[in-house]
């Protein structure tokens, strides 16, 4: 069995460090348009499996289908739409499965982020994402879509706590990725950069589909707004939460349910600052002129604080999810509640977001190759991992320390 990483940033870093250490596979390419970064990689791991590609996915088409000709499997860790769908494209075309990263459900782009997705001519954004649906479907390819931490567990928890019940209901996630205790003190916002700031920022300041009361609508990004304790796995942490573009398949996937929505988790106080730089239209993304120079406030917003955010000496980070499910079973009302909370592990050199985000499509991209997951088309984590597939997902997670807590009530 061979994979193919495309990307050589954070992201793919952790999903090399799970094939190579955890995985059977034979050979794990890592393709990027620079090499540096790959040669990081490989020395960061020094396995013999670890080949390099250089290419730029975006220039060089016909060397990106080559190179793909040559494994069972792909795993998209590329940081952008642009790259992310050329990739796919690619994929789609080839017929390789693949497993994607991004934050995103293919099959129902993200109506709010269109800059950098070329939707054919003649094409809406929908009748795109069911066109590289069908495609897919015909190439007889396995497309995991928004496959990682959120979406990814938060999606495959969920799905199979609804599975549980007659009647689903309610489908909340809540999670977020944060400095720990103590790095937290040592940052504004209470805040570390464990992904790119400027699409943290991007993520406040959007609409994002949900279900509400029934219907089918939008909710403006942190709203929803919820303060509470953490107190499981021997902790007690005060956080918050508000809604942030997240699992974003569920609507489209279980349109049965009354409510369903996710909420970025952050330490509290740190939502009521974002709301006031909102207000002061720090988050606007229309150009202001400034002593005859146009300029405009999220970027500014995001480079003026970015270099405070990055993480200093001794900073640690860490995970934290509380998912709950409501609904019947048995003519009762129940609920299904799932905590998880991940800290850094600095002795093998990964942050907790990256297991976190790279180990579910790490263990996926095996699960494929081994012909375990078999749906086609794109499908989303809670419609391939189920029943034994999640069993198995859980306990491969448990085994590099990912534990994830169940509590199920009547009530």
């Amino acid at each position: 069995m061979d994979a193919l990483i495309f990307g050589a940033g954070k992201q793919a870093k952790g999903v090399a460090w799970y094939l190579v250490n955890r995985s059977d596979f034979d050979r794990i390419g890592i393709l990027s348009r620079s090499e540096g970064p790959i040669d990081d990689i490989i020395d960061f791991l020094d396995s013999e499996r670890l080949e390099k590609y250089v290419v730029d996915v975006l220039d060089e088409e016909e060397k990106l289908k080559e190179m793909m000709k040559g494994y069972d499997v792909g795993v998209n860790a590329l940081p952008t739409r642009e790259t992310c769908y050329a990739t796919v494209e690619a994929a789609v075309e080839v017929g390789l499965d693949i497993i994607d990263m991004i934050e995103e459900y293919h099959r129902s782009p993200d109506l709010y982020e269109t800059e950098e997705l070329k939707v054919p001519d003649g094409m809406s954004i929908e009748e795109y994402g069911e066109s590289l649906h069908e495609r897919a479907v015909e190439s007889g390819i396995t497309f995991v879509s928004g496959m990682g931490f959120a979406p990814g567990i938060t999606n495959l928890t969920l799905g199979e706590a609804l599975r549980e019940m007659d009647e689903g209901e309610t489908a909340i996630a809540r999670c977020g990725g944060i400095p720990d205790e103590e790095a937290a003190q040592r940052h504004p916002l209470k805040y570390m950069i464990t992904w790119t700031f400027d699409h943290v920022l991007r993520e406040y300041n959007i609409k994002s589909p949900v279900k509400k009361d029934g219907k089918r609508t939008e909710l403006e990004a942190l709203t929803e707004h919820e303060k509470f304790t953490f107190d499981k796995f021997g902790c007690e942490l005060e956080l918050e939460c508000a809604v942030t573009p997240g699992m974003p398949s569920f609507v489209h996937t279980r349109p049965e349910l009354e409510n369903t929505y996710e909420k970025t988790i952050r330490w509290a106080g740190h939502y009521d600052t974002i709301k006031e730089f909102k207000k002061c239209g720090l988050l606007d993304t229309e150009p202001v002129e400034i002593n005859d120079s146009e300029v405009v406030p999220r970027e500014f917003l995001s480079n003026l604080i970015t270099p405070k955010l990055i993480p200093k000496e001794g900073d640690r980070d860490m995970c934290v999810m509380w998912n709950t499910a409501e609904g019947e079973k048995n003519g009762r009302s129940i609920r299904i509640d799932y905590y998880m909370l991940e800290r850094e592990k600095p002795e093998i050199g990964l942050t907790a977001m990256q297991r976190t985000t790279c180990f579910p499509p790490a263990i996926s991209a095996e699960m494929i190759a081994k012909g375990k997951i078999s749906e086609k088309g794109i499908v989303p984590p809670e419609d391939c991992i189920k029943g034994p597939v999640y069993e198995e997902m859980i306990e491969k997670l448990k085994q590099v320390d990912i534990e994830i807590l169940k509590e199920k009530k009547v009530l």
